[in-house]
């Protein structure tokens, strides 16, 4: 009890968590950069090569010196010999001269000499035989017949300057840069920019192993039919479920009763086979509250902080245990996850040696009043509505967010969030009309 009525807000409470803990030194593993998508990086990836490797066009057009251009105009336009095509994937067999160009394709490499390219949209070929002058669009030009033009003159409406509609050798990344450095998240952007490289190996930090018990004499598995007064777990497999989006392995440690010797001995075992442990219920003061005494035994310093000034979740509890962290959470099922949002995704984090990195987040306008008790930090649910208000779009805020109302024995309630508002502990309230940030769930 002593402990539970020192209350901590939770970016306190977090902090004498995250100080408590070791510097990390993940474990490393190498994968296949296709499959690593979510996963912290465990060393800088430098790029072998510089990207691009060759200059390239960025539009259908033709390649030209761009000196060549200069001037060019609706009104009075300018002419280059056409003596060829850039072969897509394959480099040009001829160099530009002074005066001439080259028919090219959006990716192709450019031919020696050329440092631009003209857009398609601002030529026309003008044949000397005929004199016949046709546009062309790159749905029409034949790879074969646009080269096939004997002695065909390009008009040019419009003039480009050197580097315009094309790529120059590195400009992505140069050669040995640190692309991605370690501690960074993969994201399909670096999955697919380690492709280019052909960098298709990383070395990523291994999944932590994160122990999940769930206590309660009244909780069953959720493929039992529940007998009057028992309740099937939710804990176990919501927490499984939040650890693997955070980067864990969470590991199920099942049922335990609401006996101090059952979770000394479980929490234990859990202890010495995984990287941190979660446990679920039991952290309130009440006669049955087993597990602060439990987490206690578990090694020095044990337990850090024990009730955290914060709704829902006030009963959580946050210790160190021979290098481990352990946290006890509420036994409710929305208080467990957003606990677990605030306390359990950023230790994982730490652990893996990740970057820290903003949660996503978008503004909304309240839709409704929100009570609240000064000096305590609360945490809403929110549904968000596409807002139709002008005024309110052009402001920037695209969103209504509606409060759910529920218990926090209600997992449904959460469900139906699209996210979750904070009301500071300095405010008694938030008014309807507000633009509030929501953390998306």
């Amino acid at each position: 009890m002593p402990e539970f009525l020192r209350l901590s807000s939770p970016a306190e409470a977090l902090q004498t968590l995250l100080r408590a803990l070791p510097d990390p030194k993940p474990a490393a593993e190498t994968m296949d950069t296709r499959l690593a998508l979510g996963r912290i990086l465990a060393e800088d990836v430098c790029a072998p090569h510089p990207l691009p490797a060759f200059p390239r066009a960025t539009v259908d057009g033709y390649a030209v010196r761009a000196r060549d251009t200069f001037g060019a105009s609706d009104a009075l336009p300018g002419y280059l010999t056409l003596i060829g095509e850039a072969p897509m994937g394959a480099a040009p067999s001829f160099a530009l001269t002074p005066g001439t160009c080259a028919l090219i394709h959006t990716g192709g490499m450019l031919p020696e000499g050329a440092d631009a390219v003209v857009m398609l949209e601002y030529t026309q070929n003008v044949h000397h035989g005929d004199h016949k002058e046709h546009r062309e669009t790159h749905k029409k030009i034949s790879v074969n017949s646009a080269c096939s033009v004997v002695n065909t003159e390009i008009e040019i409406s419009r003039a480009v300057a050197e580097g315009e509609n094309t790529l120059r050798v590195g400009e992505d990344v140069a050669e040995g840069q640190v692309v991605l450095a370690a501690g960074q998240r993969l994201r399909p952007a670096e999955i697919g920019g380690c492709m280019a490289l052909g960098i298709t190996k990383l070395r990523v930090a291994k999944k932590i192993k994160v122990g999940i018990l769930s206590s309660g004499d009244e909780v069953v598995p959720p493929e039992q039919s529940p007998r009057p007064g028992q309740v099937r777990d939710v804990n176990s497999y919501s927490l499984a479920a939040l650890v693997e989006a955070a980067g864990g392995e969470p590991m199920l440690y099942g049922i335990v009763p609401d006996n101090l010797d059952a979770m000394k001995s479980a929490a234990a075992q859990a202890l010495k086979e995984c990287d941190e442990i979660l446990v679920t219920a039991g952290s309130s003061a009440s006669a049955r509250d087993t597990t602060a005494e439990a987490i206690a035994s578990l090694g020095a310093p044990g337990v850090l902080v024990h009730g955290v000034n914060v709704r829902p979740g006030k009963p959580t509890i946050l210790a160190v245990c021979d290098g481990k962290p352990v946290i006890g959470l509420p036994g409710n099922p929305v208080s467990a996850l957003v606990i677990a949002r605030l306390f359990v995704a950023p230790v994982i984090e730490r652990l893996l040696g990740a970057k820290p990195r903003p949660r996503p987040s978008v503004w909304a306008k309240l839709t409704l009043n929100l009570p609240s008790q000064a000096g305590r930090e609360d945490w809403v649910a929110v549904r968000l509505v596409e807002s139709g208000e002008q005024r309110t779009e052009a402001q920037g805020v695209r969103y209504r967010a509606e409060p759910v109302f529920g218990k926090s024995n209600l997992i449904f309630s959460l469900a139906a969030a699209d996210g979750l508002v904070c009301i500071p502990p300095d405010a008694t309230g938030l008014s309807a009309g507000e633009i509030v940030e929501v953390m998306l769930l």
